[in-house]
């Protein structure tokens, strides 16, 4: 099996082959429960790839199932990587919701919420894989276990590591012993594919609890500050170059502070600019939706430069509605806050996010940002919901310079005026 799918693997994505851990954990791999974890880039995936084409080729007939965080994100991360190894025995069209292997049929589903088991609910299956299972409700993996029914039914899977309380880690792999599991752990050297140059760039693309997590391979829980690396005299800069593209995001708030942040971005390098921060609480005073966008409108005047997007909070629906009518043209913001985080300190560790001297709430924010602990004790990385709202606005602005490339197209429809009061 090894030699077939070593030769087969060299192709676009040339895999080159496989280290010892990497042999064993797809020969040994043979439990009811499959899972590999550990660091990025580690070969975990290919390795389980592998493991999972020689099942679909020898298990006994009845449905296959392949799971993700949706359809998109196994496409990239697994599908596509499937596709390198078996070429033209494989049928798939994004959208399809099926795979055909050689005359078996792999059905797809995302598992993005707690609602996706229902996906599931009244199957019958011989086998499953899985990727990135820390991301997956709980509710998934246990009705997934559950319609592993068929004698020698197995399941196959991948993910990094998260929180030691995660319920992968205390319910599955912490009892690895005491059920039909293996669990095989892979860290960079585990590659050998990988040069060192790429290893030290990316060790370099990771900080804090990421690089323990993602480098290390280590189960750690996230405690203290979120951006530990924050450092005033690095960061924190007096002037800020004319930038190729701007974007500003919006967190925004009735009770609570609303936020405007410019970002521009310079040869890679992203900076932010300028800021707008009201607090009803600090001025006595609640502003209207009417009255917010009077204020984004003048701080895009202000700014002199063309905005490429306006990000801005998904659940801000009135302001929405209201900046619409004045001819704004907003875009729904990204709002998963844990990778928005990731990506921030992924910037700040590669000298690639630094702030202007005025914007005081953003720096304060930065410093004072903390893992909330009591997620923690049940297994979640979420920061702690308080003077974060420069720090929401920031992530919106981030994840979308991180993720579009330049789009055309004003930010205002029409001519904008300023309400006559």
């Amino acid at each position: 099996m090894i030699s077939r799918y070593n030769s087969a693997v060299n192709g676009p994505f040339d895999w080159g082959g496989f280290s010892e851990k990497g042999t064993t954990s797809i020969l040994e791999s043979n439990a009811r429960l499959n899972i590999w974890e550990g660091a990025v880039r580690s070969g975990k995936t290919i390795c389980s790839l592998v493991r999972w084409l020689e099942f679909i080729r020898t298990s006994p007939a009845g449905p296959l199932l392949m799971i993700g965080r949706t359809e998109r994100t196994l496409k990239r991360n697994v599908i596509d990587v499937m596709r390198s190894v078996v070429g033209k025995y494989m049928e798939y069209s994004f959208g399809s919701s099926e795979i055909h292997i050689a005359g078996r049929v792999i059905y797809i589903v995302g598992a993005n919420d707690d609602r996706s088991q229902e996906k599931i609910r009244g199957l019958t299956l011989v086998g499953a894989y899985g990727d990135e299972l820390t991301i997956w409700p709980e509710s998934m993996f246990t009705v997934l276990l559950s319609r592993l029914s068929v004698d020698g039914a197995k399941f196959f899977g991948t993910t990094n590591p998260d929180s030691p309380y995660h319920w992968l880690k205390v319910n599955y792999i912490d009892r690895a012993n005491e059920l039909d599991m293996k669990v095989f752990h892979f860290m960079l050297e585990d590659n050998p594919n990988l040069s060192e140059a790429y290893i030290r760039s990316l060790k370099k693309e990771y900080t804090g609890l990421w690089y323990k997590r993602f480098i290390q391979g280590l189960w750690v829980q996230a405690e203290g500050a979120v951006y530990d690396i924050w450092d005033e005299d690095k960061f924190v800069v007096d002037t800020v170059p004319k930038c190729d593209r701007y974007c500003i995001g919006i967190d925004y708030g009735t009770s609570n502070p609303t936020v405007f942040v410019l970002l521009g971005e310079k040869d890679g390098v992203i900076y932010v600019v300028d800021e707008y921060y009201w607090d009803p609480s600090a001025t006595g005073k609640q502003k209207t939706n009417v009255e917010h966008c009077d204020d984004l409108i003048t701080f895009i005047n202000n700014s002199k430069v063309r905005i490429d997007r306006v990000v801005v909070d998904p659940s801000a629906a009135s302001f929405k509605v209201e900046c619409e009518r004045r001819g704004l043209n907003l875009q729904d913001a990204d709002n998963a806050v844990v990778d928005g985080i990731r990506r921030v300190a992924s910037l700040l560790g590669q000298d690639q996010l630094y702030v202007h001297r005025s914007c005081e709430n953003v720096r304060k924010e930065f410093a004072s940002y903390v893992w909330d602990a009591k997620a923690q004790a049940k297994g979640e990385d979420k920061p702690v919901k308080q003077n974060d709202h420069s720090m929401d606005a920031l992530r919106y602005g981030i994840m979308f310079m991180t993720k579009h490339r330049r789009q055309a197209g004003p930010i205002l429809r029409n001519k904008v005026l300023i309400r006559t009061r």
